[in-house]
């Protein structure tokens, strides 16, 4: 009976994480308004445009592969942002990782890449964050959750900060 009730949560826990194939409700277009560039010239830089570009996916589904308004995976989110910008970058979280560049969590900017780690029985990187605004040291980036779809959370929650691995550039 233990051996179920730990293999229902193990079960459980993998159906939360980037990997899984649950579908979620329906696209619903975002509410608030983007915000402005983070530059001191006010010209928005082509981070800021890929940013905004991820934030009109805020609300789409959860769809293992996804990279379109019908449903969409983590690592399709982030490449399908920096396509529309025309900026080409790997497919998977795990090739975005290994073709970006370290930085320090302090030196993280808008537009880079956050990188997590969320399951134990997963080896690597297995889900990926555009990082959308820092704010008083408060670290928020968009992503897509199998359960919540395309959202914008802070890396300060407990799961997220317990998952994450490394912060990296790519532009």
């Amino acid at each position: 009976m233990c051996k179920k009730i730990v293999f229902l949560f193990i079960i459980s826990f993998v159906m939360i994480s980037c990997g899984s194939s649950k579908n979620v409700a329906g696209y619903k277009k975002p509410r608030k308004q983007i915000e402005q560039s983070s530059n001191s010239t006010n010209k928005p830089t082509i981070a800021d445009k890929i940013v905004w570009t991820a934030v009109t996916y805020k609300g789409v589904p959860y769809k293992f592969g996804g990279m379109t308004k019908r449903g969409m995976d983590c690592s399709g989110l982030i490449h399908t942002s920096f396509k529309q910008r025309n900026v080409k970058i790997p497919r998977t979280s795990r090739e975005m990782y290994a073709k970006s560049y370290e930085i320090s969590l302090n030196k993280v900017k808008r537009g880079d890449l956050l990188f997590f780690k969320t399951s134990r029985k997963r080896g690597g990187i297995n889900h990926v964050g555009l990082v959308t605004s820092i704010k008083n040291g408060d670290i928020r980036f968009i992503h897509s959750t199998s359960s919540r779809g395309v959202i914008v959370t802070s890396l300060h929650t407990y799961y997220w900060k317990k998952a994450f691995v490394r912060a990296k550039r790519i532009l």
